[in-house]
């Protein structure tokens, strides 16, 4: 924290870890409970996925082809979230199919996307009190930011809740230990993006309900004031 107050500053919650550790879900829960906004930056990621998807040609992109193809990404604040649209519409279940969460990752390595989610985060963050989720939202992006929290959690109970989420029923086995070495990988690449700020609270989610989650934060959020 730099030598301002910190109460003087506008409440920002950030809330970092690694993939499939429960930031967005975890996120909106504590926005919820406080009352304030709540903005993804991975679906911001998503959406420039998707937009680029839908302006035509194969991957791999440029970047520059990425970042021109951001010009028909917008985001609509909701009853409590600000929401990527594409072209103007709602594209919540589009964010999430098979052929942006393949291409995701690349993107999201461009430094110019980067610069341009992170712009956009900090635009949401000045209409008022808000949570974050996202990679190096308490270091890079908000600094400053009046609580950061970092969330970790075992591998395989990562696995085990994005197959929950994402089939609808319990996982077998094998597809656990499949997510798994697919999250170890992800992890992998991710590093460089995954350490917790100096000044977060870690938390590990492994024997944790969202619920618990996000009371412990939100706890957290209020003794700061």
């Amino acid at each position: 924290m730099s030598g301002t107050d910190a109460r003087a500053t506008p409440l920002v919650i950030a809330i970092d870890g690694p993939a499939a550790s429960g930031k967005s879900s975890t996120a909106k829960r504590v926005a919820e409970r406080l009352g304030i906004a709540h903005a993804d930056s991975g679906a911001l990621y998503r959406a420039a996925t998707l937009a680029r998807l839908r302006a035509g040609g194969a991957p791999p992109w440029t970047e520059a082809s990425v970042l021109d193809a951001t010009r028909a990404v917008s985001l609509a604040r909701g009853t409590t979230s600000f929401e990527p649209r594409v072209d103007g519409a709602p594209v919540a279940e589009a964010l999430h199919g098979e052929a942006v969460t393949a291409q995701v990752s690349a993107v999201a390595k461009m430094p110019g996307v980067r610069a341009w989610v992170n712009a956009r985060m900090r635009e949401c963050a000045g209409h008022g009190p808000i949570v974050v989720d996202g990679r190096d939202m308490g270091t890079a992006v908000f600094p400053d930011a009046r609580l950061k929290v970092f969330l970790v959690a075992e591998p395989a109970v990562r696995a085990q809740r994005r197959l929950l989420q994402r089939l609808g029923r319990a996982p077998t086995d094998d597809e656990v230990a499949r997510e798994r070495a697919e999250l170890t990988r992800r992890d992998a690449m991710d590093a460089a993006q995954s350490s917790p700020a100096r000044d977060a609270v870690v938390i590990d989610t492994s024997h944790l309900s969202e619920e618990e989650q996000a009371e412990r934060i939100s706890a957290l959020a209020r003794r700061r004031g």
